[in-house]
């Protein structure tokens, strides 16, 4: 039986192997140590899959559409950067396209690079891959890209009409996905497919 240290409170103990859906805990402060995730590297490249198929119209799509003064005008994520820069905005410009268009696309490629490579070669790259993932992942936030679209609300609300476009649902559905993506790859198979 291995020892194992918990993260939380530093007790040492033995730790079993953990069988498929189970969870192993600390005997002092309850910590999940491990627990094994079934077909995760099936459920971490189809989530991340379908978050790859849905970045592009996430992009492309408008996200918001604005009436203003008898003008139609259609706004999309890149054209949102675009402005935010032009307007002077360049700190902000920066956040919204990290987090909105590069971080989610980094944390995908990084992603689906995990889920197919397979072998004993590369551990420790792949594994520093997996903690840049899980290092990154906070800054895919949909709240400061919404946030940016809640100030053109307020900004334009008294003059404009302002209403969110078809590519909102898909940019929601890509930050959904790859949350979902990066919180079920279970890290542990980086290392134990050498062993067998």
């Amino acid at each position: 039986m291995p020892l194992t240290a918990c993260k939380t409170c530093g007790l040492v103990q033995h730790l079993d192997e953990v069988p498929v859906r189970f969870k192993a805990h600390c005997a002092q402060c309850n910590e999940v140590f491990e627990s094994k995730h079934l077909n995760s590297r099936a459920r971490t490249g189809a989530l991340a899959l379908a978050a790859l198929l849905l970045y592009l119209p996430a992009n492309l799509y408008p996200i918001m559409v604005m009436e203003y003064m008898g003008r139609h005008t259609e706004n999309t994520v890149w054209g949102g950067v675009k402005a935010l820069y032009e307007d002077h905005m360049w700190y902000v410009a920066i956040i919204v396209f990290a987090a909105s268009i590069l971080v989610p696309l980094l944390k995908l490629l990084g992603l689906a690079f995990l889920v197919l490579y397979r072998g004993s070669r590369w551990k420790n790259g792949r594994t520093k891959i997996y903690k840049w993932v899980c290092l990154i992942g906070p800054w895919a936030m949909l709240d400061v890209f919404l946030l940016s679209v809640l100030v053109a609300l307020i900004r334009f609300g008294q003059f404009a009409t302002v209403i969110p476009g078809p590519g909102i649902a898909t940019f929601t559905l890509v930050v959904i996905l790859t949350i979902l993506a990066s919180t079920s790859f279970d890290p542990h198979l980086i290392w134990k497919e050498g062993r067998n």
